[in-house]
């Protein structure tokens, strides 16, 4: 009826009046009297990108982080090894892209998340500012024997200035760790800030007092919140998920010998994410500008031989590093934002 009415109207008013008079939208009444569906569109052949990867290239990039010696790279390390020895093969984005083009990308855990609480706030714009430390349990050869790794990283430059294996954990061990380490860095009294959680060595009164006598400030977690120790949990988890971690330790000396190795690499060879891909020790002693000056040559290098493949911009290296944080806090207002070279970690 009402299809009718509208067409006996339009003649004498037009369509938009006769759908306003028996209120039915135009939308609907042209729907209502389509008499052929629209044309389908035909499928278009997607254009080749001009500055993609020749077929040859994405095998060649494939090749190289699926080698013995990248596989357990993160692609953005790898990346950053190869510029070290002056190679460039493309960008780290186009590295995942083809990783996960054929499914060798994923997460391996789990993410925990906490709500948003009062936070203990720490900076450092160098090293042997603000250290972080913590003890964690590396499985012995029987059941419930367990060994204790004790683990002291600086926020700063992620350099681990000392650490130690022991079949307990003790108050006094811990003591004993933190004036050698103190010592050992030449840090001057007011200088430092030692963060950890609430375990029983990180809050006692010998550990209390050495740091008072020193002239070093304690910061500690709150309680159940791991997330406001995220340096050493993050080191940790590092050191668990290595593929040459063991399921257990044989022996005290063998749990020594597999961490020496492992703060070996930690510091001399691994590049992390926190400080542009650089390593701890490069940061720490000062060597990290020489290094950004080599990478920036590569970059040039490989601008110069392929410009067409860099659309936004000529590559440059990432930032140098130039504050980290243990829980950044809020800007207030009219308060400055950190700047790009802020590195931060916090839950």
């Amino acid at each position: 009826m009402i299809d009718e009415t509208i067409t006996e109207l339009t003649p004498l008013v037009g369509v938009k009046a006769a759908c306003a008079a028996v209120g039915r939208s135009r939308a609907t009444h042209y729907r209502h009297h389509r008499t052929t569906p629209a044309p389908e569109r035909p499928a278009r052949e997607p254009k080749p990108q001009p500055r993609a990867l020749s077929e040859a290239e994405q095998a060649r990039v494939l090749a190289v982080l699926r080698s013995e010696r990248f596989v357990d790279m993160a692609p953005a390390e790898s990346h950053a090894v190869l510029l070290d020895e002056g190679t460039y093969l493309c960008s780290v984005s186009t590295m995942y892209r083809l990783l996960r083009r054929t499914g060798e990308v994923r997460e391996r855990r789990a993410q925990a998340t906490h709500p948003a609480r009062t936070k203990p706030e720490l900076v450092a714009h160098e090293p042997n500012e603000c250290w972080s430390w913590d003890i964690t349990k590396l499985r012995g050869p029987a059941k419930w024997t367990y060994y204790y790794l004790y683990s002291i990283i600086d926020i700063f430059s992620r350099y681990t200035v000392g650490w130690m294996v022991a079949t307990g954990e003790s108050a006094a061990l811990a003591e004993r760790l933190l004036a050698e380490t103190i010592a050992k860095q030449g840090v001057d009294r007011d200088q430092l800030t030692i963060h950890a959680d609430n375990g029983s060595s990180m809050a006692s009164k010998p550990v209390a007092f050495l740091l008072a006598d020193l002239g070093v400030t304690k910061s500690h977690s709150r309680p159940h919140v791991s997330n406001d120790n995220p340096y050493s949990e993050a080191q940790f988890k590092t050191l668990k998920y290595r593929p040459e971690f063991p399921a257990q330790f044989g022996s005290l000396e063998q749990a020594r010998a597999f961490c020496a190795e492992f703060y070996r690499w930690y510091n001399l060879e691994h590049r992390h994410s926190g400080i542009a891909m650089h390593t701890p020790f490069d940061v720490h002693h000062g060597r990290a500008a020489m290094v950004q000056d080599h990478r920036a040559q590569v970059l040039t290098s490989a601008y110069a031989a392929h410009p067409e493949r860099f659309v936004r911009h000529r590559p440059v290296p990432q930032d140098l590093p130039g504050t980290a944080w243990i829980n950044q806090p809020i800007p207030q207002e009219n308060q400055p934002a950190p700047t790009n070279s802020t590195i931060q970690l916090s839950n």
